[in-house]
């Protein structure tokens, strides 16, 4: 066998240039510097407990009880026995973050290149053109490091099922096999899902590609095969994949046990999330021009009219106001963004070059490749316009499975932002190839030049008479006694303004883009002066764009995009309220009303808390937030009422974190019930909803409210409570607590802890008892009489049988591999 190192030269070279330009990109990381990103500061609140536990003790939990009232740590980071996926792609994301998101996206749209046989200078201009989507880079600075693991390994996931199509069945299975899990490791459920939408249009495209050339045999082998890959991945994953689906069950993500909302109105109940929180972020159609004109409609819910707006001017010439004043005003009060979204961090700008050469592509290549990519992105286009396009969406949500699982639907547009940058390298491939006239290519280049350029310089144009750049605080505007419709108009000047200096920004660069075609055509311009032109251009188009949503410089008044280490750790700071309860050695729960404690890492990261940070919250404390800790319109009650009384009392709650004028107080609660309590009587409901709605009448420690299915799982229609016992946490960890319990009487012990129907078991004296639902979302006990001692213990079943399947699915993905590696080596020879 002999081995050619002159091929991969350029592939190194290739390498190096993706971790050189992703460290130039987020240079700041080269100083120590960290990327600000606000979810991954509210998820190291909630996973503090996980973390400390396993930096002091070298042992993984898989429950905290820090936040939430407590919950699995399966969605917040924990770690499973045999997981040498995790190793692997660890080893691979090797670049400080988020570098190592920005590299992963390089490198791998680069091998899917590869494999689809395009120049490895094509290949490189692709990874660029991928990797600097605005949208992609978007996403790492509001710290959606899942979402963008996830998307980075789309390309390498369609690298092996495209190798066994291509007949290359072992290598293509075996890459199949390894992508796929890296890309479950990733654990973003619903980036997953669409990427395999999108693999399910790909296969339709083959399929009827293999009905037209006869080869069905071929085309069920490879899927086959590729089923088989996916069965082995899914099996390297299996611990987080099941955790994961038990959890989903108990979670704000699964079906609810009530009909009723707070008001005790009857809602329809589905297995999946709500239809409108579905469609809250829904893309206005018009918006979709976002993707070629980026500020098409006002960029993000940032921007904001500058010094020299027409609203500045109006608000100054109008009514007299100092442009300081005035331009402070607009700054704070007045968005450009009038799209259909509720918020926007920046517009899924794709790229006005790779755009056109996506167009290109269409005219000049022919065959599947065209057809999946093109489909799959209309469709997402379609989908992201959610409630815009209704019917669509509803025939979605309600035939098609799991899509009732994911909310922000919008994010499907990451199939856009991968399809359109396989049709533009390909199209360049195929300008460049002998297998078309050049009487075919001068006739793309006409039609894609001139129909893009008239498109865009009649929006600039005339723009302002297609839409009407009305944005949904207009109407508010309109009817003020102090701004008017004279202010509206200035508003919407401003939006229009911008939307056309971009447009004639996009029409510039499709000028340069098509003067360097036509040189190229006419033999002017050499294939390598034209691709180090094109990724010029684009290097210029997106970096320059995507730049204005990163800053790399500190500021003294808040937390800016790069900040030192030193201000990233911890990622709150301290109030004096925080460091006065830290001095009561009691265990008790903090319930902190700094912010919206139900979306906040805040309080989980100093206390046991009641409230927490997460898009798929335990169901049951979500729900108690709704009918007891929220008025009527949603907003929460500041202060311990007759309503919300009862829940801070059951979930022993000892202090409450308020800000009153700026001065932040503790409110402590005498009431509180403590860790476990007897109760002297207890109410039977029928279900859910009376169980909830009944909860109001507790009366602390009197009454326990238990449904008919519970009481008889505990036997407790023989019980005759007298009160006279006694109950106490007498050891505790998260995942286990020991009480001790004295009664001359069988007695029904409340805990004040959240119940959770798997993996935990109570022993009695060592003897296994069973654990009930009490007071809708509270453990509760059978306790007989005597002295006892109680024990709890966290021990999960689903995360043992996950760890086994794991190491077999391990061994043989690693067998499969070196046995591949040892039939090459023996035909190489």
């Amino acid at each position: 066998m002999q081995f050619q190192f002159k091929k991969i030269i350029p592939h190194l070279a290739v390498f190096v240039i993706f971790i050189i330009t992703s460290l130039a990109y987020f240079y700041p990381v080269l100083s120590g510097k960290k990327l600000y990103q606000n979810d991954i500061v509210q998820y190291k609140g909630n996973a503090r407990q996980l973390i400390e536990n396993r930096e002091v003790n070298g042992e993984e939990i898989y429950w905290t009880d820090s936040v939430f009232g407590g919950m699995p740590t399966y969605q917040l980071g924990a770690r499973y026995d045999y997981d040498f996926i995790d190793s692997l792609d660890r080893a691979i994301r090797f670049l400080p973050r988020p570098a190592d998101y920005l590299f992963l996206y390089f490198i791998c749209f680069y091998i899917l290149m590869m494999v689809l046989r395009v120049d490895w200078r094509l290949g490189l201009l692709g990874a660029l053109a991928f990797g600097f989507s605005t949208y992609l880079v978007i996403i790492l600075g509001v710290g959606h490091n899942a979402k963008a693991h996830a998307i980075a390994y789309f390309p390498l996931v369609l690298s092996g099922i495209i190798l066994v199509f291509q007949r290359r069945y072992i290598w293509g299975g075996i890459l199949t096999a390894i992508a796929m899990a890296l890309e479950l490791q990733a654990n973003h459920p619903q980036m997953t899902y669409y990427l395999l939408m999108a693999v399910a249009v790909l296969g339709i495209a083959y399929l009827i590609d293999a009905i037209r050339r006869n080869i069905l045999p071929h085309y069920f082998k490879s899927i086959g095969i590729m089923i088989a890959a996916v069965l082995l991945a899914l099996g390297t994953n299996a611990s987080n994949l099941l955790a994961t689906k038990e959890y989903s069950q108990e979670s704000t993500r699964g079906p609810s046990e009530l009909t009723i909302n707070a008001q005790g109105e009857s809602v329809t109940t589905t297995n999946g999330l709500d239809y409108d929180y579905i469609t809250q972020y829904s893309y206005g159609i018009a918006e979709s021009l976002n993707l070629i004109i980026p500020r098409f409609a006002g960029g993000g819910s940032g921007e904001r009219p500058d010094e020299e707006s027409n609203t500045v001017d109006f608000l100054v010439t109008t009514y007299g106001i100092p442009k300081a004043d005035a331009l402070a005003f607009a700054q704070q009060n007045v968005p450009l963004y009038w799209g259909a979204q509720p918020i926007v961090e920046a517009p899924a700008y794709i790229g006005i070059t790779v755009f056109f050469l996506a167009l290109l592509a269409c005219f000049l290549i022919k065959g599947r490749l065209k057809w999946w990519t093109i489909g799959a992105a209309v469709l997402a286009l379609l989908l992201s316009y959610g409630k815009n396009l209704d019917f669509l969406t509803s025939f979605f949500v309600e035939y098609v499975p799991l899509y009732s699982k994911f909310r922000a639907i919008t994010s499907i547009q990451v199939i856009i932002e991968l399809c359109i940058p396989i049709l533009a390298v390909v199209g360049l491939y195929q300008l460049f190839n002998k297998k078309h006239s050049i009487e075919d290519k001068w006739k793309a280049l006409k039609y894609v030049g001139l129909g893009l350029s008239g498109v865009i310089l009649l929006i600039a144009l005339l723009g302002n008479q297609f839409f009407d750049f009305a944005g949904p605080y207009d109407a508010s505007y309109r009817n003020s006694e102090q701004l008017g419709q004279g202010f509206v108009d200035a508003l919407r000047q401003d939006r229009f303004e911008m939307m056309r200096a971009d447009a004639f920004r996009s029409l510039l660069y499709v000028g340069f883009i098509v003067a360097g075609l036509f040189l190229y055509l006419k033999s002017k311009l050499s294939e390598n002066l034209l691709i180090l032109g094109l990724g010029i251009l684009i290097l210029i188009d997106l970096v320059g764009f995507d730049q204005n949503y990163i800053n790399y410089e500190e500021t003294a008044t808040e937390r800016s995009n790069f900040v030192r280490a030193s201000d990233y750790d911890p990622p709150f700071d301290a109030t004096q309220a925080d460091l006065e309860i830290a001095k009561d050695d009691d265990l008790f729960r903090v319930y902190d009303l700094l912010q919206d404690p139900f979306n906040s890492g805040r309080s989980p990261y100093f206390h046991r808390s009641l409230g927490g940070y997460h898009g798929a919250k335990p169901k049951r404390i979500s729900d108690l937030a709704d009918f007891y800790l929220r008025d009527e319109n949603g907003y929460l009650i500041p202060e311990v009422t007759s309503q919300n009384r009862e829940i801070l009392n059951m979930f022993n709650v000892k202090y409450i974190i308020t800000a009153n004028e700026n001065q932040i107080q503790i409110q402590e609660n005498e009431e509180r019930l403590g860790p476990a309590w007897f109760v002297k009587e207890y109410a039977t409901v029928k279900d859910a909803n009376e169980e909830i709605q009944s909860l109001i009448y507790l009366k602390r420690d009197s009454v326990a409210i238990i449904q008919e299915d519970q009481k008889k799982l505990l036997n407790l229609g023989e019980l005759d409570f007298g009160f006279n016992g006694s109950i106490e946490l007498i050891d505790y960890s998260p995942e286990k607590l020991t009480y001790k319990s004295k009664s001359s009487q069988p007695e029904l012990a409340v805990f004040s802890e959240a119940y959770y129907p798997h993996g935990w078991k109570a022993t009695i004296d060592g003897k296994e008892v069973p654990i009930a639902k009490v007071n809708y979302a509270l453990r509760g006990l059978s306790v007989p009489a005597g002295d006892h001692e109680i024990v709890f213990e966290f021990d999960p079943e689903v995360v043992k049988t996950g760890n086994t399947i794991m190491l077999a699915s391990n061994v043989l993905l690693g067998l499969l591999i070196l046995g591949s590696i040892f039939l090459w080596i023996r035909k190489s020879r």
